[in-house]
């Protein structure tokens, strides 16, 4: 059940980070779920433990993490912009 959760609320993230970036016409539902996952996990594991809190992929699911996980998924969507295209929007 966690991995549904997981998935679901990922695509969310994923979604609102791609219109933040205004990459949501080139990208697919895969690639947001794929890069809403992978930002959680990367915030998860860098931002939080500075921080304070569980991560979105404990389990708790609270606005910190999903705010937390909203920056590492923007923050993957530039990264991936920039290799992309060379520059950052």
């Amino acid at each position: 059940m966690n991995i549904i959760i997981l998935l679901l609320v990922g695509g969310i993230i994923g979604w609102v980070a791609s219109m933040i970036m205004r990459t949501d016409a080139q990208q697919g539902t895969v690639l947001n779920v794929v890069v809403g996952i992978v930002g959680a996990l990367l915030a998860g594991f860098i931002v939080t433990p500075l921080i304070g809190g569980a991560p979105i992929t404990s389990g708790g699911i609270n606005l910190q993490s999903i705010v937390v996980s909203l920056l590492g998924s923007v923050i993957l969507l530039a990264i991936v912009n920039l290799f992309r295209r060379g520059t950052v929007r």
